[in-house]
Formats: C-alpha cells, sequence, structure tokens
C-alpha cells in the first residue's frame, strides 16, 4: 500500500454486472446472495427496497458526505470492526481481538479468562501492531491496466502486472498520507482502486471471560443453535489534528465521520439485515476439477496436519495455565480452520456440488463450441488439473507440514539479518534485531510438543507421500536416523536437531544473537535443514514445474473463463468473488430446517446458554456473575419476554473476514454482530446454497448486557447512541 493524492482522478467506469447464481442453472438473481461493490450498490437498491431497507444508495456508499462505509472498518487486516460512538469506539468479535487479549494476560492478571473492562480512557491498553483501515474511495482503473499491459508483450503480462498496479497505486496517492492499493476483479478481468486511511494507535477497552466470549469453544464453532458472546470493545486514537498518530500518550479518541446507532427493538423472522464488511476469500467460479481435488486430496491433508498440531499443543495447554495462555491465540486460529476445512468437505459432498459443477460445464461447452476462443477450454482445464493433482497433496504438506514449523522461518529471517550486513555488520545492532525475533518466537515455544509436531509431520510425509517425489535431503534423513525400525520415526533426528543446534532452543538462540556468526550459523544442522525449505528453494527443487505450471495455467484459463461467462451472460448481474475489499450483503432475519421434521428458530436465548453449561468445563462454564444474573432474571432495558436474546441468524452472505461485520436493520441501526456462518452450508465459500448458508450474529443486546450489567461499564454504554 502507498501514499495517495487528494486530487480526484478516478471516474466511475461501467462495470461488467455485479450479481450471478452461479449455482442454479437458470442464473436468475437471488436477493440473500452476493457480496456487493459498495459503490455500485445502487444497482441493488430496488430489490433492497423490496425487502424493506429504509435508506437511500447514498447513504450507504458516498465519497462527499459522510455514509455508512465510513463507519465500517477492516480490524487489523484479518476482521471487520463498526465504528459506534462519536469517541471512536469499535465493536468487533471476541475472536478477532483474542490475540490483543491473551498477549496483555498474565497469571497474575488473566483477563483473558476474566474478562476486561476500561472504565476511563487512562485503563484503555494500546496494542502494538493493531491497525484499522477507514476507505476513503474507490475508482475502477481497468482501462489503466489494461493500457498499460498494451505495451508489454503477452507471455510477459502476468509478470508485469504487479508493477503496473503498484504503480498506479503509487501516483494515486502521492503527496498524502492516504495508502492505496489496486485489487482484480473477476480474476483479472476488471480491477478497482483502493484508497485507505490507517490509524495504528488502537487500544483495548473491553472484552468479556473467554468462557462468554468463546462460549461452546469447537465443539459449538460452525454450529447453530449457538450461544456465543463473540464481541470485543476497541478504540481508535489520533493526533490532535484527528489524523493518523503513532501512538502517545498524548492522543485523542478518534472523531469518526459517521458512526452506527444502536437499536434495542430486537429482530424477528423475515425483517431486513444488512451487513458491511471486509470478506476474504470465496472462489464459486472454480471449476469441477477444482472442487474434486479439494475434497479428496487437498483439504483432506489439512486436516490431518492440523490435528496433529492441535493434539500436541492441547496435551500441553491443559498442563499450564501459562502456556495456555501463550499458545491460546494460535490455537484458536489453527482450530478455526481445521473444523472449516472438516465441514465444507463434508457439504461440497452432501450438496453435490461437483455434479452440479459437471452440468453447468456441460452447458457451457455446448455454447462455446461455435466459438473459437473458448470451445477446448474445458478440456484444458481437464489436462491441466491432471498434470498437478499428483503433486497436490505434497504441495499441502510444504505449506501445512514443513513450513508450520516457527523455527524454520525464523532461521532463514536470522540469515537474511547476517548476510544483510555481512562482516561490516554492527553486531551490537544485529544482537538486537535478533533479540526481538527470538523473543517472539519463545511466546510460544514448547519443547514437548514442538519437538512432538515436528517428528509427527516428518512421518506423515514418509507414510503419504509417494517416494519418487521425496526430496534429496528427506531421503538421506531417512537413511541416516531411521536406521531400519519396524515403523517409520524420525525422533532421533529430532532429538538430534535439538541437542546439537544453537538455532532451535531459545535458550541457546540467545546465546547464539549476543555473539552472531553467518559462518557458525551455515554450519547448524537445524540451518541445513531449514535451508531446504525455505521457498523458492523447495519449490524449485521438488516441485517446480509442475506448481508453477499449475498456478500460471490455471490463472490464465481461469481469466478467460470470467470473460467467457460474462459475454455468455451478456446484461444478467455477476458479482465478484470476494477479496478483502468492503463489500455489502443484504438479506433477511429467517429460519431455516436443516433435515426433514426439524426447524430452527431465529434466535436463542440465555436459557439455551444456561442448558448447556457445566460448571468447571473448557468448553461450556459461565462466569459466576452471569449465573447469578441468570437466575434472577437481571436483563436490565435489554431482555424481553422475561429472557435474553443471545444470538439469532440471517441468510446474508459472507466469508471469513466478514467477522466482526455489523448486522444492521432497514434503518441502518446495529442489530448484532455476524461472527461465524453455520455448519449445513459451509460448502459456501465455493458454491452458494440459499437453503442453507445462514450468518450466525450475536445480539446487540446481549453485547450491551454483557458491558452494562455483567461488566459495570456503563461509561461505554453511555457513548453510544442507543435507539429504543
Amino acid at each position: 500500500m502507498f501514499k495517495f493524492s487528494n486530487k480526484h482522478t478516478g471516474k466511475s467506469c461501467r462495470i461488467f454486472v455485479l450479481v450471478l447464481m452461479l449455482f442454479s442453472l437458470n442464473l436468475s438473481v437471488k436477493a440473500d446472495e452476493g457480496m456487493w461493490i459498495p459503490m455500485l450498490i445502487g444497482k441493488n437498491y430496488d430489490q433492497m427496497k423490496k425487502q424493506g431497507f429504509k435508506l437511500s444508495a447514498k447513504d450507504l456508499y458516498n465519497i462527499n458526505k459522510a455514509s455508512i462505509k465510513d463507519a465500517i472498518v477492516s480490524f487489523g487486516g484479518f476482521c471487520t470492526g463498526e465504528i459506534v460512538s462519536k469517541n471512536g469506539l469499535v465493536f468487533t468479535n471476541h475472536h478477532c481481538g483474542y490475540d490483543a487479549v491473551a498477549s496483555n494476560s498474565t497469571p497474575q492478571n488473566n483477563i483473558l479468562d476474566n474478562g476486561f473492562w476500561a472504565k476511563s480512557y487512562s485503563e484503555e491498553k494500546p496494542i502494538p501492531g493493531l491497525f484499522v483501515n477507514f476507505l476513503v474511495r474507490m475508482d475502477d482503473v481497468t482501462a489503466k491496466v489494461n493500457q498499460a499491459l498494451l505495451a508489454v508483450p503477452p507471455d510477459e503480462q502476468a509478470k508485469a502486472l504487479a508493477g503496473i498496479t503498484q504503480k498506479i497505486a503509487e501516483e494515486s496517492v502521492k503527496g498524502t498520507h492516504y495508502e492505496a492499493v489496486v485489487k482484480d476483479f473477476y480474476k483479472g478481468n476488471q480491477y478497482f482502486l483502493y484508497i485507505y486511511e490507517r490509524y495504528t494507535d488502537v487500544r483495548l477497552v473491553g472484552t468479556p471471560p473467554q468462557s462468554i466470549g468463546k462460549f461452546g469453544g469447537d465443539t459449538d464453532n460452525w454450529i447453530w443453535p449457538r450461544h456465543t458472546g463473540d464481541f470485543s470493545v476497541f478504540r481508535v486514537y489520533a493526533g490532535k489534528d484527528n489524523k493518523p498518530a503513532l501512538y502517545s500518550a498524548e492522543n485523542k479518541p478518534f472523531t469518526p465521520k459517521k458512526h452506527l446507532p444502536v437499536s434495542l427493538k430486537g429482530i424477528e423472522n423475515t425483517d431486513f439485515a444488512m451487513i458491511f464488511g471486509y470478506p476474504g476469500r470465496t472462489d464459486r467460479f472454480l471449476t469441477s476439477h477444482g472442487v474434486k481435488l479439494a475434497t479428496e486430496n487437498v483439504s483432506p491433508t489439512i486436516v490431518k496436519l492440523r490435528d496433529i498440531r492441535l493434539k500436541a499443543w492441547r496435551e500441553e495447554m491443559d498442563k499450564d495455565v501459562a502456556l495456555r495462555l501463550k499458545l491460546s491465540s494460535k490455537y484458536a486460529r489453527i482450530a478455526n480452520y481445521w473444523k472449516y476445512y472438516i465441514g465444507q468437505t463434508e457439504q461440497l459432498k452432501d450438496h453435490h456440488v461437483f455434479e452440479e459443477k459437471q452440468k453447468q460445464e456441460a452447458d457451457f461447452v455446448q455454447w462455446a463450441a461455435t466459438n473459437p476462443e473458448y470451445r477446448d477450454l474445458m478440456n484444458n482445464y481437464r489436462k491441466v488439473y491432471a498434470a498437478y493433482e499428483p503433486w497436490a497433496k505434497h504441495r499441502t504438506y510444504f505449506n501445512e507440514g514443513f513450513m508450520a514449523t516457527d523455527w524454520v522461518s525464523k532461521v532463514q529471517q536470522i540469515r537474511s539479518a547476517l548476510a544483510s550486513e555481512n562482516d561490516k555488520a554492527d553486531k551490537t545492532k544485529i544482537s538486537a534485531a535478533l533479540t526481538d525475533l527470538i523473543n517472539s518466537y519463545e511466546e510460544t515455544y514448547n519443547q514437548t510438543a514442538d519437538k512432538k509436531i515436528f517428528t509427527r509431520i516428518l512421518v506423515s510425509f514418509y507414510e503419504d507421500i509417494p517416494k519418487n517425489q521425496h526430496p534429496k535431503f528427506f531421503e538421506e534423513i531417512t537413511e541416516k536416523y531411521w536406521k531400519g525400525s519396524a515403523e517409520p520415526t524420525f525422533s532421533a533426528y529430532t532429538d538430534f536437531l535439538w541437542n546439537n543446534s544453537e538455532l532451535i532452543r531459545p535458550e541457546k538462540l540467545k546465546s547464539f544473537a549476543a555473539k552472531p556468526s553467518l559462518e557458525r550459523l551455515e554450519k547448524d544442522p537445524a540451518y541445513q535443514y531449514a535451508r531446504h525449505l525455505v521457498a523458492p528453494s523447495y519449490v524449485k527443487e521438488n516441485l517446480y514445474p509442475y506448481l508453477s505450471d499449475f498456478d500460471k495455467e490455471k490463472a490464465s484459463l481461469d481469466k478467460v473463463y470470467l470473460k467467457a461467462l460474462l459475454e455468455k451472460n451478456k446484461g444478467a448481474l455477476i458479482y465478484p468473488d470476494a477479496n478483502s475489499t468492503m463489500r455489502i450483503s443484504y438479506g433477511t432475519v429467517k429460519e431455516y430446517s436443516p433435515k426433514d421434521g426439524i426447524t430452527y428458530n431465529v434466535s436463542t436465548t440465555i436459557d439455551g446458554m444456561m442448558d448447556k453449561y457445566i460448571p468447571g468445563d473448557t468448553e461450556f462454564d459461565l462466569p459466576a456473575n452471569l449465573v447469578e444474573a441468570y437466575r434472577n432474571k437481571n436483563y436490565g432495558r435489554y431482555g424481553s419476554d422475561g429472557s435474553l436474546v443471545v444470538g439469532f441468524i440471517t441468510n446474508n452472505d459472507i466469508t471469513g473476514g466478514n467477522s466482526g461485520s455489523p448486522v444492521m436493520n432497514a434503518k441502518g441501526e446495529l442489530i448484532g454482530i455476524a461472527f461465524d456462518g453455520n455448519w449445513e452450508a459451509m460448502s459456501g465459500d465455493i458454491a452458494f446454497d440459499r437453503n442453507f448458508k445462514r450468518t450466525i450474529c450475536v445480539d446487540i443486546r446481549f453485547v450491551l448486557w454483557c458491558i452494562d450489567v455483567l461488566g459495570g461499564a456503563q461509561n461505554i454504554i453511555q457513548e453510544l447512541d442507543i435507539k429504543k
């Protein structure tokens, strides 16, 4: 990202199309499907009004006046947050703030387990490295990109593209503090420039105990009915001029252009619901070949390799509170998508997505039969996947297995630091840099778990990957350290590395950092192992050209395929895949029936939470003050009908990155915070299913109840613009 100019250079250019019902053969528009581009949301406005929307299109996105887009932030680049007060207060998910909370927790002051509520600005906790981005504007720059590509030979265009888009971004922000990035849409058939303003002084204001924020743990993850209070509270700070500034005690709470009002009215089935956020990635144009590869090869391998890590960590975390706090954030990240890939594989099969894709492709082949540019497209996809498929599992082992070992990447970083300075190096300066690197590594180091994981991954690679694909260095390790055991084991090699390397155990690393030496590093056995893995070495020696050719050829085919779909369905509305840019989705609060004879209601209550309550359990325990408030029916102004709503579901279209997104009613008022999808529709990133797809949200009334009644943080409540 780069800096931005005040001059408005972009013009709103025509877009090919916005929405496509990709997964039904008639391509009819479905109101609940689609992650829409805010600048172009006016094309959806009539449908939104029919569903009950009360605002104008300019209330959603406007570069000249304050609009809802000005209250939405990209939170840390991995989640979404919303501004909810004139003093820069941000609501997001508990799991989005998890690392910030865990890193500020100790056994003596365990705010992860006990919760935390700042009662004044001075109590709010700075979070180094955390930032929020505000979208200033977006422009269609397709014509600029294509014009620049005309001067590049066709076989060099893919390589030149990054430089072209970088130059456009740089020129657009020249002379200001803004940042910019160009994103491609429709697999490179369209390009948009995004202008951002980044604030880096972000502080933790409050979090419920994780027994609320993570209630249900891995068992309930991706499951409805849900009773999780998945929220946390932060604040954006600015300099005296309200512009971005580095952390300083002199900074002031940020004054936003727009903040969201909060509604206490509640929800009912069929109510209008809208979500703003930064969805990460979808792949809904994926062909049947890609679906088959994912379900039969890649996803099961990811699950297996993540399971190795999770089991080893959990065994050690259960023994020690301090270690549990250190590993909690890392464990949660790995566990979340471990379960995701299990569910996605299951639902892709249950919903017969492979077969549906084949039908769509047969229809496409028939349409393209007379067009020389497109008629061989599906056959070319088949050839490309056939060549790559034998190597796909190997690639997954590289990314999810070998490179998942923390010290491998750290070793390479150490070498880079030493090599860049060479013999003229300032040893004191290098030692300081290495010490910072080691401190971050040491935070999550656990020798018992790390050795177990390393050994088990080597064993699994030996068992799962064909012997003719084993790298030379791996063959040498096998021959030297296996020693003819009846079962494959690499524990002897693991012991050798841990006992003889200066680069794995933190205490030895610290000694090395005190007197760093490039020569000593390159003789170290851990470095000798790691140098074979760090890309591009491993890729070039073992996976090239299979990986390189596949990525290049698939990208080329994908671009042509999308071009063909746009042409085939000219006049229809086609929405682009999610790509971590701001999107709007709209639909309704809606019940669903996952199985014959079962219908899930749209909301859950504290009564259901208490039904799940298991005192002392790692997943279903609850704070004593919540249990007491429940027994006394102390719900304040947030309860209704003698109970308290905890969560609800909508049929909005979201994906990863939408975590923390605001869920708004027809008036643009905050009614909840999106935090999860449901098990029956976990194929959604590849194939949207309008019958089952649901977004799981924490009800804003439960959020406020936790802050007010349980947390006693009336100062936060008083900041909010609450509508009854």
